[in-house]
């Protein structure tokens, strides 16, 4: 048996054993696997020849001791996000692995369980973070003194400037409640999402603030982001308002979801003619035929973008400045609300 042979059966070939093999120099062979190295076609293509033949697959450890860099990134997000979870998770990830960098996965069942994951966080020496939870100024301050860039999705710096991504939850928030109040509705309800969640929070406060505007009141009451909380909160707002409730505000569209079913099954009310209900973030069921919610869409890839853009931009250059970057969501005027 050669030792080619040998070599490929074991599967443990070096970059040595492939240069030997293609006749050509080692750091032709370092240069072929880095990505956006300079390559001769003709070079490459016997340098992945002799890789084929020997089983050699760079060693991704090896060359982070070499680079000082693991390319991997953390990606902290809250499981409440729910429905608006995968897509976000499916755009980070995608847009990352083009680049060449592998995504670290850190869920939360609640925000506030942050310093329970990001003591993990610290094990795995991450090249950076993309955080879709609430950060207090002592954790901001952690990825600081460990010299981890943050950019935060959705959320921004508490205490401390951080790079951030955010939908304007606000002015989608307005455009609801405006729509709601031209139409003529008098007696609002709104489901929030639990109180530790930044996006929800801000929400409702932006919805509550412009319908006091208005002159209008709101009830609240606190779901958990799910179909349950639609149904379980709707029931509620109904006691609370003696069945007198015409329009419904949702943190998200999973609950408005939940919140039509209920009026249409449990309350026999008609949606949207004598209750209107909108969410916000824009998911897919929302547009189902049964739903057709009316809600704020998030632009994802937008905003996806934008954050990996900034956190590669603070890898490669530490000491660039914190910066916000808000991008406007979209109405989407479906049929579960009648807006004036």
């Amino acid at each position: 048996m050669t030792s080619a042979s040998h070599e490929r059966i074991k599967g443990k070939a070096t970059s040595y054993d492939v240069a030997r093999h293609a006749g050509v120099s080692q750091s032709a062979v370092s240069r072929c696997f880095k990505k956006g190295a300079s390559v001769a076609p003709r070079t490459r293509e016997k340098i992945l020849a002799s890789a084929r033949a020997l089983n050699y697959y760079p060693n991704a450890i090896a060359q982070g001791l070499i680079t000082k860099r693991s390319n991997m990134v953390a990606i902290i997000i809250s499981n409440l996000t729910n429905l608006y979870y995968p897509e976000v998770l499916a755009e980070l990830t995608q847009r990352l692995s083009v680049k060449g960098i592998r995504v670290l996965l850190f869920s939360l069942a609640a925000e506030s369980e942050v310093d329970d994951v990001l003591d993990q966080v610290w094990r795995y020496r991450v090249d950076g973070a993309i955080v879709a939870a609430r950060l207090d100024p002592g954790q901001l301050a952690a990825f600081a003194d460990r010299g981890v860039p943050v950019v935060l999705y959705n959320r921004i710096g508490e205490g401390l400037p951080a790079a951030s991504v955010c939908c304007d939850s606000t002015s989608g928030e307005h455009a609801l409640v405006e729509g709601l109040v031209e139409a003529g509705h008098r007696l609002f309800g709104i489901i929030a999402g639990p109180a530790d969640s930044y996006v929800g929070e801000e929400r409702v406060q932006a919805a509550q603030k412009r319908l006091n505007q208005l002159g209008r009141e709101a009830v609240i009451v606190r779901g958990n982001y799910d179909y349950e909380s639609g149904d379980t909160c709707l029931r509620e707002l109904m006691k609370i308002t003696g069945r007198k409730l015409d329009a419904l505000i949702c943190a998200n569209d999973l609950m408005a979801i939940g919140a039509i079913d209920c009026a249409r099954i449990n309350f026999e009310i008609d949606v949207p003619r004598e209750l209107s209900i909108v969410g916000f973030d824009g998911v897919g069921p929302a547009k189902w035929l049964a739903y057709q919610v009316t809600t704020v869409r998030q632009p994802v890839r937008r905003m996806t973008e934008a954050a990996v853009s900034m956190l590669i931009e603070r890898i490669e250059q530490p000491g660039i400045l914190p910066e916000q970057r808000l991008f406007a969501g979209e109405l989407l005027a479906g049929q579960s609300a009648r807006l004036g």
